[in-house]
């Protein structure tokens, strides 16, 4: 199923005031990108945050990154009042990430958790790879194929998630040294099923399908995931890479 970039800004747009409190993993993500690459860097002149939402990874880029100009972009227009409460002269761009024509060539391009949400990853690091000086660093967390494995398991709904190994050779084919890249599992446990759609749809997950689900389809999935899932629990396959532009 294409991923319908609408859906997806409609679905996050709607989240945002809820996201920080549900969005436990993501952050963790974040925290452990920023610490990977401050043992890499911690001094970058230029930065640009692609999919900044409201500034959960930006928050720790201002704790441990120092830096001269920060540029940040999101789909959702409002993301921009989250980041200059913690950067006030940050530079927004709003919009598709891939569509966006920055001022100037960047040393560091981050994003947490949102790197999934690209149709095409060849594609999309072949178009940032434009945004970036030679021996710029491109970080990103986002999701191996075991992501959510239950709800596709039930549904059969699930973003194409790339393998480790396919993130890393296409990479590799678009002129990048990949300096760190380690995926993990985080198991999230909930009461009910109906608890755990209510954590996806806080975190702007539930656009996986472009049709809305009905009080009948709701019940039917409940009952199937506590009979396959009597513990209720949802598998989070998180990867974070980080990457050296070197050609």
């Amino acid at each position: 199923m294409p991923i319908d970039s609408k859906q997806v800004k409609k679905h996050f747009e709607k989240s945002m005031n809820k996201y920080d409190k549900n969005a436990v993993v993501q952050d963790l993500m974040a925290t452990k990108m920023v610490i990977e690459l401050a043992k890499i860097s911690s001094n970058f002149e230029k930065i640009l945050e692609l999919g900044s939402g409201t500034g959960l990874l930006t928050k720790r880029i201002v704790k441990d990154i120092s830096f001269k100009n920060y540029y940040a972009n999101d789909l959702v227009s409002k993301s921009k009042l989250y980041i200059q409460k913690l950067i006030p002269n940050v530079e927004f761009y709003c919009g598709n990430a891939l569509k966006i024509k920055p001022s100037q060539k960047m040393d560091l391009i981050i994003s947490n958790a949102m790197f999934q949400w690209f149709e095409n990853l060849d594609k999309a690091i072949d178009i940032l790879k434009l945004s970036m000086k030679d021996n710029a660093v491109l970080a990103f967390s986002t999701f191996t194929p075991e992501n959510f494995k239950q709800i596709k398991e039930i549904t059969g709904l699930s973003l194409k998630y790339k393998s480790q190994d396919e993130i890393e050779n296409i990479l590799k084919n678009h002129g990048f040294e990949v300096l760190y890249c380690e995926s993990f599992y985080e198991d999230m446990k909930f009461q009910t099923p109906l608890e755990m759609l209510a954590h996806l749809k806080n975190t702007g997950v539930n656009s996986l399908s472009d049709k809305a689900w009905t009080i009948v389809k709701v019940k039917e999935f409940c009952d199937k995931f506590s009979k396959k899932y009597p513990e209720n629990t949802l598998t989070y396959a998180p990867l974070i890479v980080i990457a050296r532009r070197i050609h």
